[in-house]
């Protein structure tokens, strides 16, 4: 989206399709009584024939469905998985010919979301066929069976889609709704005549019923878990293609097909690459993106087996609209989601604790993929970002490890946070720079032929990369992914003689809220070099190295960035690096000022070290590091609120940094432009209306106003980054107009990105005016929770304040799975402390002691901010009065 293992063999067919070539692989059978479950051992499902009726109109649903199981022990119940469903006929038989028994008794449990079917006679060990007959709802947010209703050339349309991960599958289909118990499914659906419904297999059947309405039949899938089923159905076109004998299709609502053919594209390249690299080939015979208006607050994608989920914000590209950065997007989602189809649907987590199995391994794909097939775009620069993602949180006393404990729902949905995705990546990305690419490559082609259909923990991935590089993995793994935290190396001064410099290294821990706490012991592997110079590597073992590198001078520790840790130099040592900040590779240049930022910022060194660094480097450098640059100076703004003379001197202080990069590539792009320039200028755009620029600010006006009449005012490359900066100095005029284009746009993907932009206004009170907007109808029942958190980018307190007083308004715009972090994300982005009281006394009051983990770390989050303000910035202002000078 985002086990203990035993050797059973078993077959499985990778060829699905009619005349496909079959190949045979071992899947070990984990043992279940290791696995977590939240249901009795008792039986095990093997398959799952559903006949769907729904129906859209009154959200709501009959079904049926009946589950060959296989019964381990005598039981006179049997135990599955549901939610808000309601129960008819139930009956059970032991196979053909042999007469059903009724069950006796339904016990349902709503906390528990379990049913429970009592039998008057034992249900001996055996085979047997559970029938239920049953009911259920469908909603209008991204859980279970759910509708997106939306515009389509004037006309309003709803469409039905499901989102099961993590735990919602109990909402369609009565089951075993945990990821150990795999099953194939044949699914049939009765629909109106003239719609497309859509699965995780091609369609086998349609049939025209008495009533008009058509009987749709689609394949067995093969062996999964039932988060990967997925149905859909609507007034769709389809556009395919065929890459390798799999039909790759992407299927848009009526009339935006134009808009999928990056993406189609995007697929066939990515398959081929993904078919090579695992050595496994793609299984189904077909794979199709679903892309669906409106929005979740908890994802954009989902990686349903043969059938992913994609909202159409991050994947369709509208030529009136879309950037070079939505391309980006558009490619990287493709490329994350069908990276799952291997990693995730082909081999799965026995259970949410491996859950970065999944998402770690396909974030990692994804950049790695991206790198290859798009090297224009210089992705592997981005390696920081992802870093930085995770360290942010890791670096907090609540962080956890990336191999976690889940026991509950509540628990395995909080789990989808920057630790799984990004600090599993990371990760990664430092192992396979550990072993060499070949070597992880090859375990890692090891590790899916041994466990294709089965289920899997970290060790048998470990264990195969071990066997593949012959070198001592699983330690160095085990100490980034069982316990929390960011390791510190810090440099001491080089010693140069005879041309070699010698270095001390020290394993600390970076905290950002722990100054005092006893480090945690990690096996490092590191790489360092003199600026130019070769690298060289070791493995920080117990606490402490010594490296000696070729040649003399500034000495850079992680060269490369791959490691993940902080670095943190001598005084004398992060100055000669500085001084030779120009010479450094751009990836170093990121790492070195992502460093030296958020070790300032935690009091390591001084807080002014990225300033210096900021204030040096040369205006062309490459676009990414003016991007961090820019983003680092739009914090700072925001750091100083209330505080207008700081603040001020800040602002100046940027704009005289941060316009001349922008004189440099202007307003419009030139031929042939690197692709990283468009995002520089994005950026740029964005973070000079927020410093104050008043030329940007006027310009921009200027555009909007003239863009009624002028096409060519307001280009697609520039449209967001201009109506970003009109939207956030609007006043009450300007902030009707954009809300009358809003009501009147035809396009839901852009409307749905009007209605955000009147929650980005400065003005509160035009901020409160969209936080009222946000729960009427007319946003739309997706958009309105979108709205409240882009007001909660500027107004975090009055954002979480009118949420909180509006909660149960709020509970049903946005997703089930979410609402336990949706709140905390408002908050956690105020540095008053009165929120960090607001935020306990919301979780005490709301959320059950283990879903309470989103709001802990916001709570941290506040603290840490407030602690900042008070500390940190000083630092700045000094450092500001200092350089007065360079002052716009």
């Amino acid at each position: 989206m985002q086990r203990s293992l035993i050797s059973l063999a078993v077959t499985a067919l990778l060829g699905l399709s009619a005349g496909a070539p079959v190949l045979v692989v071992a899947a070990p059978a984990a043992k279940a009584a290791q696995v977590t479950t939240q249901l009795p051992r008792s039986a095990v499902p093997t398959h799952y024939a559903v006949s769907l009726t729904p129906d859209a109109a009154n959200s709501k649903f009959s079904a049926s469905v009946t589950i060959s199981l296989d019964v381990k022990q005598a039981t006179t119940s049997l135990t599955l998985q549901a939610a808000d469903l309601t129960f008819g006929a139930v009956a059970i038989s032991a196979g053909p010919g042999k007469a059903p028994q009724q069950a006796s008794k339904i016990d349902v449990d709503a906390d528990k979301q379990t049913a429970t079917f009592h039998f008057a006679q034992a249900l001996k060990p055996g085979s047997y066929q559970l029938k239920l007959d049953y009911t259920g709802i469908i909603g209008t947010q991204a859980s279970g069976l759910f509708s997106l209703d939306y515009d389509n050339g004037g006309a309003k349309k709803r469409a039905l889609y499901t989102q099961f991960e993590n735990s919602d599958a109990r909402r369609m289909i009565p089951s075993w709704d945990e990821p150990f118990y795999k099953a194939t499914f044949a699914l049939e659906a009765t629909i109106p005549a003239g719609q497309m419904a859509v699965s995780n297999m091609p369609v086998t059947s349609n049939t025209k019923l008495a009533d008009g309405r058509e009987l749709v039949r689609f394949a067995t899938s093969p062996k999964m878990s039932t988060y990967l089923l997925f149905f859909g159905l609507g007034e769709f076109d389809r556009a395919t293609s065929v890459v390798d004998g799999v039909e790759l299709g992407v299927i848009t609502q009526k009339g935006a097909l134009s808009q999928a053919q990056f993406a189609l594209d995007s697929s066939r390249a990515v398959l081929k690459e993904y078919n090579d690299y695992f050595g496994v080939k793609y299984p189904l015979p077909k794979l199709d993106n679903i892309a669906a208006p409106g929005r979740s607050q908890f994802f954009s994608a989902m990686e349903n087996w043969g059938a992913i989920f994609t909202f159409e914000n991050s994947i369709l590209l509208d030529p009136r609209v879309a950037t070079q950065s939505d391309k980006e997007v558009s490619f990287l989602v493709a490329a994350h989601e069908m990276a799952h189809q291997w990693f995730g649907d082909l081999v799965t987590m026995a259970w949410w604790d491996d859950l970065w199995l999944n998402e770690g391994f396909a974030s990692w794909m994804e950049s790695r993929t991206t790198t290859r097939l798009h090297p224009e775009w210089h992705w592997e620069l981005r390696a920081v970002d992802t870093r930085e993602g995770a360290m942010e949180r890791d670096a907090l006393a609540t962080t956890h490890p990336v191999v976690q404990r889940i026991s509950t729902v509540e628990q395995a949905s909080q789990a989808f946070d920057s630790i799984t995705y990004s600090k599993g990546e990371a990760v990664i990305r430092m192992l396979e720079s550990y072993v060499g690419e070949d070597a992880w490559r090859a375990g890692v082609r090891s590790y899916i032929a041994k466990h294709a259909y089965g289920n899997t923990v970290s060790n048998d991935l470990w264990r195969e990369i071990e066997k593949a590089a012959h070198k001592p993995v699983t330690a160095i793994a085990h100490d980034f992914t069982l316990q929390p935290g960011v390791p510190l190396i810090r440099v001491s001064d080089a010693v140069c003689k005879n041309g070699k410099s010698t270095i001390q290294l020290t394993q600390g821990e970076f905290s950002k809220d722990q100054q005092n706490k006893k480090p945690l012991n990690w096996r490092v592997p590191v790489i360092a070099q003199t600026v130019g110079g070769a690298t060289v590597r070791t493995v920080v073992g117990g606490g402490k190295a010594s490296m000696t590198l070729p040649g003399c001078g500034a000495v850079l520790v992680n060269a490369g960035q791959s490691g993940y840790y902080r670095t943190l130099y001598a005084p004398k040592a992060f100055g000669a690096l500085a001084g030779n900040f120009a010479n450094m590779p751009a990836i170093d240049q990121l790492g070195l000022l992502a460093d030296s930022w958020e070790l300032g910022l935690a009091g390591h060194m001084p807080a002014s070290g990225f300033m210096d660094l900021a204030n040096n480097a040369p205006v062309d450098a490459v676009p990414q590091v003016w991007e961090r640059i820019a983003g680092v100076l739009a914090s700072l703004h925001d750091g100083y609120e209330g505080k207008p003379e700081q603040q001020a001197a800040l602002d100046r202080f940027a704009r005289a940094r941060l316009a001349p990069v922008f004189a440099r590539i202007g307003w419009i792009a030139v031929k042939d432009e690197a692709a990283p320039v468009a995002n520089l200028r994005e950026t740029l755009i964005h973070a000079l209306g927020e410093v104050g620029d008043p030329a940007v600010i006027a310009e921009a006006r200027r555009r909007y106003a003239a863009s009624a009449t002028d096409n060519e005012a307001m280009p697609a490359a520039l449209r967001r980054a201009i109506l970003g900066v009109v939207a956030s100095h609007a006043d009450a005029a300007t902030w009707e107009q954009l809300r009358a284009t809003a009501k009147t746009e035809q396009s839901s993907m852009i409307k749905a990105e009007l209605y955000d932009l009147l929650g980005a206004a400065n003005d509160k009170a035009l901020a409160q005016r969209a936080l009222d907007l946000a729960l009427t109808d007319e946003p739309g029942a997706t958009a309105g929770a979108s709205i409240i958190r882009h007001v909660a980018s500027n107004h975090p307190d009055m954002a979480f304040d009118f949420a909180l007083a509006k909660r149960t308004q709020v509970d049903k715009i946005v997703d089930g799975a979410s609402r336990s972090r949706y709140f905390p994300g408002l908050g956690g982005r105020s540095a008053d402390p009165a929120m960090i009281g607001k935020l306990r006394a919301y979780a005490k009051q709301y959320l059950p002691a283990d879903a309470q983990g989103d709001t802990k770390t916001a709570i941290a989050s506040v603290q840490y901010r407030i602690k900042v303000r008070a500390q940190r910035l000083p630092q700045i202002d000094a450092w500001l009065r200092d350089h007065a000078q360079h002052g716009g």
